[in-house]
C-alpha cells in the first residue's frame, strides 16, 4: 500500500450506434438489437474521436447493440473491452420490442414502479450505481469510456450531476457524441428520493 491518494475518474459516456429497430421506431430494451449501415458507420466514427483520446478502458452493456459498438469502434486497438450487465437499457419486460410509440406515453408511469414482467427506471439507476461504485475503486485516475443506453445516460446524470430523474425520464431525447462526468473517488452519492443505499443493492 503506498498511501496514493484516490483520484477521480474521467467518465465519458457514448450511446451505441443507430440500430435497425431505431429505424424502425421500436424500443428494443433487454433484446439484442442489430446495428444498421448507418450505426456501424457510426460505430467507426465513436472510435475515430476516441481512439486518441486517452480512454484507458472501455466498458459497455452486454447487449449486442452496445457490445458491437465498442468492438467496430476499438478494433485493432489495444484497449480492453469489458462487457457488464449491469449498464443494461431498461427492461421493459413484456413491451420490450414493441413500437415506441406504444411505450413513450408509459415511461413516466415506471420511474418507480416496474414494467409488467420488466424493471423501473429506479432500478436502472441502482445498477448504474453500483457500477460506478465499483469503477471507482478499480480505475480511479483514470479515463473511461461507457457505451450503453439512454436509461444509462438518466442514471449518470442523476448520480453525477444531481438531475432529476422524473424530469429526465419526460424529457424529449435529445442525442450528442458523447457526454462526460467525473466520478468521485468514493464512488457516486444517489441523493434521489427513494434511491437505495449501496447496502440495499
Amino acid at each position: 500500500m503506498n498511501g496514493r491518494a484516490k483520484m477521480s475518474i474521467r467518465l465519458v459516456y457514448e450511446t451505441h450506434a443507430t440500430t435497425t429497430d431505431n429505424e424502425a421506431g421500436i424500443a428494443t430494451g433487454w433484446l439484442p438489437g442489430v446495428l444498421s449501415p448507418a450505426g456501424r458507420r457510426q460505430a467507426r466514427e465513436l472510435g475515430d474521436r476516441r481512439r486518441n483520446d486517452g480512454i484507458a478502458a472501455v466498458f459497455t452493456s452486454d447487449l449486442n447493440r452496445a457490445v458491437d459498438t465498442a468492438r467496430i469502434a476499438f478494433a485493432d486497438t489495444t484497449v480492453p473491452i469489458h462487457k457488464d450487465r449491469r449498464l443494461r437499457e431498461c427492461n421493459y419486460g413484456r413491451l420490450n420490442g414493441r413500437p415506441q410509440t406504444a411505450l413513450a406515453p408509459l415511461r413516466s408511469r415506471h420511474i418507480d414502479e416496474p414494467f409488467p414482467g420488466g424493471q423501473s427506471y429506479r432500478e436502472v439507476l441502482a445498477a448504474t450505481e453500483d457500477f460506478l461504485s465499483d469503477l471507482a475503486t478499480r480505475w480511479d485516475g483514470s479515463r473511461i469510456l461507457l457505451i450503453a443506453h439512454s436509461a444509462n445516460r438518466w442514471a449518470l446524470d442523476c448520480l453525477l450531476t444531481g438531475a432529476d430523474l422524473d424530469g429526465l425520464v419526460q424529457a424529449p431525447a435529445r442525442w450528442q457524441p458523447g457526454r462526460e462526468y467525473t466520478v468521485p473517488p468514493t464512488g457516486p452519492q444517489s441523493t434521489q428520493p427513494g434511491g437505495p443505499s449501496r447496502s440495499q443493492h
